[in-house]
């Protein structure tokens, strides 16, 4: 499957009933599968006016209880901050799909990984986090976005689902896993009709006093418990590794070919890879640093995510950074000397 295509099914298969975007190169192969299943699943599919006018139609057909996903690019995706921000104080659940792509600014199409900050930090106004899964193969793309649905309604949240340009295009194996449906709470909030019931009132304006600071202990109370309960990563050969590559999404899938070739020359490295970018493997970083090892976090932009390594390592150990900005993709043969470089010098 295509990757971008394996996004859109899995998530009808989900149950995803709801979907609005607009046009953007690398995603615009999720709008166009959407647009031909979603009427088949008897959900509703929508090419809305603009990205702010998407995420927002999103933000109502939640409201109702309906599993709803919109997806973009880069540039979208900062347009689509504000209904985020919203989302997450109304504590409406969603999935959001960002394929990235290089930048600043409308820069190119080519894959990127520079939206890790706006991802993890909270691009929107205000004290608020998401979940973010990143992948690095198609076959996470299906299992993750299946995920992904069943998380949003678990914590009441946006989930998002940070990919890039060579994930959305590559077409590769993948076993399409059936949905199994966990159990979940009854969404009792949502705006169903209230014959019979006080009605429900679902906003994110808190203007009595002390209103809002209480929403948002409530709010950083939940994000804890992600952090308690949701961090997902995989090592490779890391147990008597002096050097550790750190990346994530596709730029994991290319250090890995690297790694692997200089373990087979018999040097002591591995690779950690967060799957999941909030909540971050603080702890489990952490865990490895000291001893005389190093880090050395690979990335698709000018460096980002190594900000977080840092404060996992907290000082224990060196943490180097290699990135490739713009939408220059690295390749595993480039990486290759970059690592032997720096193992060299253990």
């Amino acid at each position: 499957m295509k990757g971008n295509e394996a996004i859109a099914e899995a998530a009808i298969r989900a149950e995803c009933r709801f979907y609005a975007g607009y046009p953007i190169t690398p995603q615009n192969e999720i709008p166009e599968y959407m647009s031909r299943r979603m009427p088949e699943a008897g959900g509703a599919f929508i090419q809305a006016e603009s990205e702010i006018a998407a995420v927002n139609m999103v933000f109502g057909a939640s409201a109702c209880g309906t599993r709803a996903m919109t997806s973009s690019s880069s540039p979208g995706i900062s347009l689509k901050q504000e209904g985020i921000s919203f989302l997450a104080g109304a504590e409406l659940p969603a999935v959001i799909v960002n394929m990235q792509r290089g930048g600043p600014g409308l820069g190119n199409i080519s894959a990127s990984q520079a939206d890790y900050f706006q991802a993890v930090k909270g691009g929107g106004h205000g004290d608020y986090k998401q979940l973010v899964y990143a992948p690095y193969n198609v076959q996470e793309l299906w299992d993750l976005t299946m995920l992904a649905f069943d998380k949003a309604d678990e914590y009441r949240t946006p989930v998002m689902i940070l990919g890039d340009a060579i994930l959305g295009q590559m077409v590769e194996p993948c076993i399409p896993k059936p949905y199994i449906k966990p159990d979940l709470p009854e969404k009792t909030w949502a705006l169903t009709g209230c014959k019979g019931r006080q009605p429900n009132v679902i906003k994110s304006l808190f203007m009595g006093e002390g209103e809002l600071e209480q929403r948002n202990h409530k709010l950083q109370a939940k994000y804890q418990t992600m952090r308690d309960r949701e961090v997902k990563f995989q090592v490779y050969d890391i147990d008597d590794a002096e050097l550790i590559v750190i990346a994530f999404g596709i730029a994991a899938r290319i250090a890995i070919s690297a790694v692997r070739r200089m373990r087979s020359e018999g040097r002591r490295i591995g690779l950690f890879r967060p799957v999941t970018l909030f909540p971050f493997p603080e702890k489990a970083i952490g865990g490895l640093a000291g001893s005389g090892r190093r880090f050395i976090t690979v990335e698709l932009n000018a460096g980002q995510m190594v900000e977080d390594v840092k404060l996992a390592v907290n000082g224990k150990s060196e943490v180097l950074f290699y990135g490739r900005p713009g939408g220059a993709v690295i390749t595993p043969e480039e990486l290759y000397e970059k690592l032997t470089l720096h193992s060299s010098a253990l």
